[in-house]
């Protein structure tokens, strides 16, 4: 399957990604896969079939446009299995525009779903009224839940939670909590021990030779991370891209098979 790797979710946005490939009249798929899995289908540069874990159609476009994680790839063989978007793409473009303006002014106050927001020391301005959905997020802004764990606590879609909590930091109700919190967040985020990588290449080197280790450093040049901070949440993902190289099936099963057996042991 001829998977191309056009971008991190980390680094830019999916419509940064996705805009060159429908202004270029593209046909394929775009794979995203992360914490979580989407498919995007395109046809002659029109979207035609959506689908994430929980949804397909538009609403699954609108899930797919607020994820922050995921290496996306493209696969120009695939084609779409059934129709699910119904709106012209020249819509759903210029609504997409529109969200990401809406965005962008957004990211000036709250730079990921991870930044952590509080009730001001000196309290909220007491002549201001304080809405429905204000009182909802206000009951969570403890200074410790990031805006992410908010949207899950209520089960908003991120966009949703971060335009509301932007329009109380500007109306004076919340305030930016201190960056410790998600500082000692970062550094408890957990990396894989210092056998993942020489078990990778070493059982790559079986099956590819002396281009193994050069396989794996592009392969982690892709993934925008290194091999002494990799992310141990990232490592599935990982050795999912790592076996889409090795185009021998039976060869990719075994590596599978044995990689799966590692990284059961790892979480012992």
């Amino acid at each position: 399957m001829p998977n191309d790797f056009i971008g991190d979710l980390s680094k830019a946005r999916l419509f940064e990604l996705v805009g060159p490939l429908l202004s270029g009249k593209k046909s394929g798929m775009v794979l995203i896969k992360g914490e979580e899995v989407g498919e995007l289908h395109l046809e002659g540069g029109s979207i035609v079939h959506a689908k994430t874990g929980g949804s397909t159609g538009e609403e699954a476009i609108l899930a797919m446009m607020e994820w922050e994680t995921g290496r996306a790839t493209f696969d120009w063989e695939a084609t779409a299995p059934e129709r699910t978007v119904y709106m012209p793409t020249e819509q759903l473009v210029q609504s997409w525009t529109s969200r990401e303006k809406e965005w962008k002014k957004i990211r000036e106050v709250i730079p990921s779903g991870q930044t952590v927001f509080r009730i001001p020391v000196d309290g909220a301005p007491e002549d201001k009224s304080i809405k429905a959905m204000e009182w909802k997020v206000l009951a969570l802004c403890d200074g410790t839940r990031t805006v992410a764990d908010i949207a899950g606590v209520l089960k908003w879609h991120i966009f949703e939670t971060s335009k509301v909590v932007h329009q109380m930091v500007g109306s004076g109700l919340l305030e930016k909590a201190s960056e410790k919190a998600v500082e000692e967040e970062v550094a408890a985020k957990r990396t894989v021990n210092g056998n993942f990588f020489p078990t990778v290449e070493n059982e790559l080197r079986k099956i590819m030779g002396p281009m193994a280790p050069i396989v794996l450093d592009d392969k982690i040049a892709e993934f925008g991370e290194s091999r002494d901070a990799f992310p141990e949440d990232m490592v599935q993902s990982f050795v999912q891209a790592i076996g889409e190289e090795i185009t021998h099936n039976a060869k990719r099963a075994l590596f599978t098979k044995v990689m799966t057996e590692f990284l059961a042991q790892m979480q012992h």
